[in-house]
C-alpha cells in the first residue's frame, strides 16, 4: 500500500511541478518531491 501512496504522490506532485514551474525548476524540485511523498507515504503514520 506504501508504495503506491509513494508512487501516487510521486506522479501528481511532479506532474504539477511540471506544469506550474519551468523546466529547470522543476527538474530541481524533484529531490524535495521525492522527499515530501516519501515522507507521506512511509513516516506519517496516516496510511497504518
Amino acid at each position: 500500500m506504501e508504495r503506491k501512496i509513494f508512487w501516487g504522490s510521486m506522479t501528481v506532485l511532479g506532474l504539477v511541478a511540471d506544469i506550474i514551474l519551468p523546466l529547470w525548476w522543476a527538474l530541481g524540485a524533484t529531490i524535495p518531491i521525492v522527499y515530501v511523498s516519501w515522507w507521506v507515504a512511509y513516516r506519517s503514520g496516516w496510511f497504518e
